[in-house]
């Protein structure tokens, strides 16, 4: 088709248009409101997920190599006559003690990936007695200047830092919740008794600020060699944590670690399954429900293509007798569609600027601070909302324009006459 007859169909389209001023309005609106609210919604959907997850891969190391094994180690008769005959019975199984055995290998593996940074820890369960009052703690031993590079403890501290743990003998940080239980503070001392029996003095150097659950609230920090002299493990860690500078392969590191030193490797991932799939299950719901808003606000183009046909039934049946073909007829009024799709997307653009604008400044208080709405302003969102206004609009407008472009011009002229 030349450019020229390409100019003729879009002036009469736009002719169509000119005249029906008011159902232009509405059609144009319709797809407005569709597209800015789609704009203001997936980015306020979006804006949170991307939120939720960026807290979800700092709040924790990436990998999290513990002294755990996937499945149990075969017996050393199994191995040594695989597939026999023989069945083992009522043999004692040795007492191992736990813990991550050649971990400065694993370390080494960790810090040797580009990017990459390995922590080691030791984890273990103590008792806090203070004025005939106990509360049971979980006590992690980290090295503070490592630990604070691959987590976001730092952050989550209402009072103190991870340092003070090396420059106080005996130092721990706890929660606000557990200090609050126990009625004390920064400063204060308060005994410690761990499963092995051993008792000494601590010394509270910091608070976690309240409702941080990845930290759960009977956790403490302490200086790792002072966690094993009072779990009474000395030179021994059982937990590695990694962090990765892209955390996307952490699946794939993972596997890696398990498969060489057979402990097991848990990226944030596998161990956020279950939320990650509910994500999924929730976006589908979100452009589902936002789908369906832009759906409805192309009716407005399907209903003025629709009454633009029925009004010029005559001309169309004159642009058929003197050349017109179906195609032709069928550009026209989809060509109107596409007029009415694209000024309503930019529209509906600055509206949904606008309300992305008013959603990003509210305020909310939340524990004791004030937090602004996380939103996805990104070109993708526009992106999907046009793509799907433009593709709907064309539908709504191609329906009546099929009908029209099949008429019979004779027949018309002939009634008209």
């Amino acid at each position: 088709m030349t450019g020229v007859r390409w100019g003729l169909l879009l002036d009469i389209a736009l002719k169509h248009i000119s005249r029906r001023r008011r159902q232009t309005l509405v059609a144009v609106s319709g797809v407005a409101v569709g597209v800015g609210f789609f704009l203001a919604v997936s980015a306020l959907m979006v804006g949170s997920q991307n939120d939720f997850i960026r807290q979800l891969i700092d709040a924790a190391p990436h990998i999290i190599v513990s002294d755990e094994l996937r499945s149990r180690p075969p017996q050393p008769g199994v191995r040594a006559v695989p597939g026999g005959v023989a069945a083992l019975r009522g043999y004692k199984v040795r007492t191992e003690v736990r813990g991550l055995k050649g971990w400065p290998a694993i370390l080494a593996m960790a810090n040797a990936i580009p990017g990459g940074l390995g922590s080691p820890s030791l984890t273990g369960g103590i008792t806090l007695r203070l004025g005939g009052r106990e509360e049971a703690l979980s006590i992690v031993g980290v090295e503070p200047d490592i630990e604070s590079k691959i987590s976001t403890i730092e952050d989550n501290l209402r009072v103190g830092h991870l340092r003070d743990l090396e420059s106080v003998q005996g130092g721990i940080i706890v929660g606000e919740d557990l200090a609050e239980r126990l009625g004390i503070g920064v400063g204060d001392i308060i005994a410690a008794t761990s499963a092995s029996g051993a008792t000494r003095s601590l010394r509270i150097v910091g608070l976690f600020k309240r409702g941080q659950s990845q930290l759960g609230p009977s956790f403490g920090y302490m200086l790792l060699r002072e966690a094993q002299s009072l779990l009474g493990r000395p030179f021994i860690i059982n937990r590695i944590g990694i962090r990765l500078s892209d955390p996307y392969e952490a699946q794939q590191v993972a596997a890696g670690i398990e498969a060489r030193f057979g402990y097991k490797a848990e990226s944030w991932q596998e161990r956020s399954a279950d939320i990650l799939s509910l994500l999924v299950t929730r976006n589908v719901i979100m452009y589902s429900v936002v789908s369906a808003i832009l759906l409805v606000a192309s009716f407005g183009i399907y209903t003025v293509v629709s009454n633009s046909v029925a009004d010029k039934r005559r001309d169309i049946a004159i642009l058929r007798s003197i050349g017109f073909s179906e195609l032709d007829l069928q550009l026209i009024f989809v060509t109107e569609g596409l007029i009415l799709a694209v000024v309503g997307v930019l529209s509906g653009w600055l509206l949904g600027y606008g309300l992305m604008a008013i959603l990003t400044s509210l305020k909310f208080p939340i524990a004791g601070e004030i937090e602004h709405l996380p939103l996805d302003r990104g070109v993708r969102q526009y992106a999907i909302a046009a793509g799907a206004s433009l593709v709907a609009g064309a539908i709504a407008a191609w329906l009546p324009a099929r009908k029209a472009a099949r008429v019979d011009p004779v027949d018309i002229l002939r009634g008209a006459a």
